[in-house]
């Protein structure tokens, strides 16, 4: 039955304006370019202008398997009604949606019960060839409508928060990569860990040292670094006449020298260049996005997780016209950058996942559009999933909340714990603290690792899921060994003002060695070298240094037997 109750839509706009107040301002900073947001620099460290700094130097991948996991965010909230049909429950949804429903004869069926938009015609071929797989019904419990703090909690896996801002601040990824790179602040990986571009979500790499992706503003900006090495010209030419020449010269360059990966990115985009196929992507962003990524991947620069953003899901009016042009172009853009990747064998490589901060009501507004609602499905691409498929039970449209909401049937939580596990090869106990704490359950999607055995949930397909290949053999010797259960656990207090201290928790009897430098990567001393014992113990920082040390901040740096563990620590 449809909805007729226009005070659902009225009730909503005073807050939804507030909230869009709220989202815009916060957007307008985060999208003030890189001097606005720290992305001018490696993470939050500061870099030299003038030489290399030691801060460069590589350390060893923890990934040497080339797998590649692609993060697309869908801004605004995307509708999943439009997105995958209910043909099972067909009636109910076009009853519901009088004027916005897509007909009968433009769905797509993929299934007896499922299908997606005709002018998503170009995943078609995707799902014939085992690339493409939808699950139902993702949210999770008690689903926050903000924009903002949606995004959060997508981000930072943390469904209690509901304030916003005093949620966790770390986000899943970063904390993957904050225990694959201990010793970040003092020996980066050699490529960047991750590439973000767009500044929304920014949660999703941010650890508690610093963000570990490479963030640029938008695609034109990275597409400018990748092309040229350098973000600010400096041709001379540009520079004649200005009174400030040699100044604005030297800031431009301290500009570009701080993205201290711009140089690895230029030449991986050469190189994947040289291995174009042929492919003519579409001239839209999000098609762009992917252009510069498959030469990227082509060109193996070695980043293991990037980030790509399409807006415009926001759609409280005229959805029909405007879902259709943003599918229509990620659905063109996805196909063609698979077959790109297929022409290098580097398809099954690479596995692509689409994430919202929340889905949309099952009810048509005033507006011929849809508001604010919860569960929506995840989009999976790519070779690796061997097999197209529906996974999950779709939520039911009999039975939605007071407000016209689809409950989710899917915990967003069990999808990213099955993508580090599954696909990028992640202890189980490491996975759940990367999930702060939370017990996952992994999803069969077609691909493994862990050797776990996946519960039983529907899948449906028009022809049998191909079994996954096994993933890494968890008995073959060559593959990486899990991190030891005890690890050393350190971290800054400051029992005085300006005295900072160390604590150290040892889970056995080392020689510990404690180094301290600026931010420039400049040694300044040794904070602590002694056989230490089994337990904990607070290190004054202040009293054991022979130099005295000005306000600031500082990194210390850890060794341990062959572990380096570095963190940032404050003076004042």
């Amino acid at each position: 039955m449809c909805n007729t109750n226009s005070n659902v839509h009225h009730e909503d706009k005073e807050a939804h304006d507030l909230e869009h107040k709220k989202w815009n301002r916060r957007s307008f900073l985060q999208a003030m370019g890189m001097a606005g947001t720290g992305s001018m620099m490696l993470g939050s460290n500061v870099l030299n202008a003038s030489a290399k700094s030691p801060l460069a130097t590589a350390i060893a991948d923890a990934e040497s398997d080339g797998k590649i996991l692609i993060l697309i965010r869908l801004a605004g909230g995307n509708d999943g009604l439009s997105t995958v049909i209910p043909i099972e429950q067909y009636d109910t949804y076009a009853n519901a949606r009088p004027n916005i429903y897509i007909p009968e004869s433009k769905v797509l069926k993929l299934t007896d019960n499922f299908g997606v938009p005709s002018y998503m015609t170009s995943l078609e071929r995707m799902w014939g060839e085992g690339q493409f797989k939808a699950v139902h019904g993702v949210g999770y419990e008690g689903q926050s409508l903000s924009h903002f703090t949606g995004s959060d909690i997508f981000a930072n896996t943390d469904p209690e928060n509901t304030t916003g801002f005093s949620g966790e601040r770390t986000g899943w990824m970063g904390r993957h990569f904050e225990n694959c790179y201990p010793d970040y602040l003092m020996d980066p990986p050699e490529a960047p860990a991750a590439i973000q571009i767009g500044q929304y979500g920014s949660l999703v790499f941010q650890g508690e040292e610093t963000n570990y992706a490479f963030v640029t503003s938008n695609i034109n900006q990275l597409e400018k670094i990748a092309e040229t090495g350098d973000n600010f010209a400096l041709d001379p030419a540009l520079f004649d006449g200005c009174m400030y020449d040699d100044q604005l010269r030297f800031l431009r360059g301290v500009a570009n020298t701080t993205y201290e990966y711009s140089g690895k990115i230029h030449e991986a985009y050469k190189r994947g260049e040289a291995l174009a196929c042929g492919i003519e992507y579409q001239d839209n962003s999000f098609a762009k996005q992917l252009a510069v990524l498959a030469k990227l991947i082509k060109g193996n620069l070695g980043t293991k997780v990037y980030m790509i953003s399409m807006g415009g899901f926001d759609t409280h009016g005229n959805q029909p016209l405007a879902h259709e042009k943003l599918m229509t172009n990620l659905s063109v853009a996805i196909s063609d950058f698979y077959k790109d990747l297929a022409c290098t064998d580097q398809d099954d490589k690479v596995l692509s996942m689409t994430f919202s901060e929340f889905g949309r009501r099952i009810y048509e507004n005033g507006s011929n559009g849809t508001d604010h609602g919860k569960a929506s499905p995840t989009l999976f691409f790519g070779s690796a999933l061997n097999g197209s498929a529906f996974v999950g039970d779709h939520p039911s449209l009999e039975d939605p909340d007071g407000r016209g909401n689809l409950e989710y049937t899917m915990d967003f939580r069990d999808l990213y714990g099955t993508v580090l596990a599954e696909w990028l090869c992640v202890p189980r106990n490491l996975v759940e603290q990367h999930l702060l704490g939370r017990t996952y359950v992994p999803v069969n999607l077609g691909f493994s690792c862990s050797g776990e055995d996946f519960p039983d949930i529907a899948i449906d397909n028009e022809d049998p899921v191909l079994p996954g290949p096994g993933g890494t053999d968890p008995t073959d010797p060559t593959d990486p060994e899990p991190l030891p259960e005890n690890v050393i656990v350190h971290k800054p207090y400051y029992p005085t003002k300006g005295n900072p201290s160390i604590h150290l928790e040892m889970p056995f009897t080392a020689h510990v060695d404690i180094q301290i430098y600026n931010i420039l990567g400049q040694n300044l001393g040794t904070v602590y070298n002694a056989m230490t014992t089994e337990g904990q113990q607070e290190i004054n920082i202040r009293e054991r240094l022979p130099v005295n040390l000005a306000t600031g901040k500082y990194i210390y740096r850890i060794s341990v037997q062959n572990q380096k563990m570095s963190k940032s620590v404050m003076v004042s």
